[in-house]
């Protein structure tokens, strides 16, 4: 069997964004799991950083992606969970304040994922092999089910919500501009609406709403009038009247963080190396930063030193420590936070968000941090 120097196990977003930059570098990349087939009810969109655009870019891939497939944000507005009698529990990022051209872009994850696999195709240094072939290095990046990483007994125990996401597409009566909208309400739930431009230009929204198991399955069961009608009271009507664009899907909420991301002869990255709550939309932009970092650890290493070498691989967790660490933390800490039921805990953490609003040094460093710049 002809080996390879990496081997790639895992076809999604982060691990074909591996395989194209290390074959850009020349070493020969083996594919270990076939391209999945487009699904019509792929309802998935992510919120992409200016570091991910940048390497995405970087790989020919960024500007392949149709037009209406990108949508980028302009303003997001986010609202706590304040009574009337208490204060607002408002803040709100504009792009314009900040500096920057965006603060987020809303990529459709089905176009990204086709315009992942054309670029592999065209890839001279990369091909489709068995799961055992032999490799310099083996980059698991399967998901938060990775068989692999179990196989290898690296510890990964998730620390449940007791949550689940409800994603689907929305269409709005009215432009959402570029702005995207979270509110935080009561028991830790989570409402984000994601401007987008499917199904309808301009109108439409992708939606993560997390909440309880049971509300959950509740919202997922429920006939499309009844769903929108509590969409549209949970929105209160800010985004316009709200209709279902598409159909619904769901997915459970955990904290997760491998024991070990590195090893001699493997790495984890993406899902299979951290899990973070969905509330930030950090969880791709923390794979893709794994991306970017391996490359640049294959980039420098020394001309004698084996791709597989443990003392090399660790410079990729040592540089991925932090950032991953820092943005579990920071999401697991939001979440406990509003999940806080009694009235003094809501009223302190909405005076926490106005008091927020004001300082607009300590907002622009934040969305530094969230562009990954």
């Amino acid at each position: 069997m002809q080996s390879v120097d990496v081997l790639v196990k895992g076809r999604g977003a982060v691990g074909s964004s591996l395989a194209l930059s290390l074959a850009a570098q020349g070493l020969s990349v083996g594919m270990a799991d076939a391209a999945e087939a487009a699904r019509s009810d792929d309802v998935r969109t992510y919120a992409l950083n200016a570091a991910s655009v940048a390497l995405l870019t970087e790989l020919k891939v960024w500007d392949g992606l149709p037009a209406d497939a990108v949508s980028p944000v302009y303003d997001m507005v986010v609202c706590g969970d304040a009574t009337e009698a208490e204060t607002a529990g408002r803040l709100s990022f504009s792009a314009w304040q900040q500096g920057v051209r965006e603060l987020a872009v809303i990529v459709d994850a089905a176009a990204l994922d086709a315009q992942l696999a054309t670029a592999l195709r065209f890839s001279p240094h990369v091909r489709q092999v068995s799961p055992d072939t032999p490799a310099a290095l083996t980059a698991l990046c399967e998901g938060r089910q990775s068989a692999a990483r179990e196989a290898l007994g690296v510890a990964f125990e998730p620390k449940a919500y007791g949550h689940r996401a409800v994603a689907t597409r929305l269409v709005a009566d009215r432009p959402h501009q570029g702005v995207a909208r979270q509110w935080f309400g009561a028991g830790g739930e989570v409402l984000a609406l994601l401007p987008f431009e499917r199904p309808s230009p301009a109108h439409s929204y992708g939606l993560v709403w997390s909440c309880e198991e049971q509300r959950a399955q509740a919202l997922l069961a429920m006939p499309a009038p009844d769903f929108e009608r509590e969409l549209n009271v949970a929105t209160g009507g800010a985004a316009g009247q709200l209709s279902l664009g598409g159909p619904r899907a769901g997915w459970p909420l955990a904290l997760a963080r491998a024991g070990e991301v590195s090893g001699p002869g493997w790495v984890l990255m993406g899902d299979a190396a951290h899990l973070v709550h969905p509330l930030a939309g950090q969880g791709l932009n923390l794979g893709l930063g794994d991306v970017a970092a391996l490359a640049r650890v294959m980039a420098g290493r020394e001309s004698w030193r084996p791709l597989g070498d443990e003392r090399l691989l660790r410079r990729y967790a040592r540089e991925r420590l932090a950032p991953t660490l820092a943005m579990g933390e920071l999401t697991d800490a939001l979440q406990r936070l509003f999940a806080q039921p009694s009235p003094v805990a809501r009223n302190l953490r909405n005076r926490g968000l106005d008091a927020l609003d004001q300082l607009t040094p300590l907002k622009r460093w934040l969305t530094q941090r969230a562009l990954g710049l």
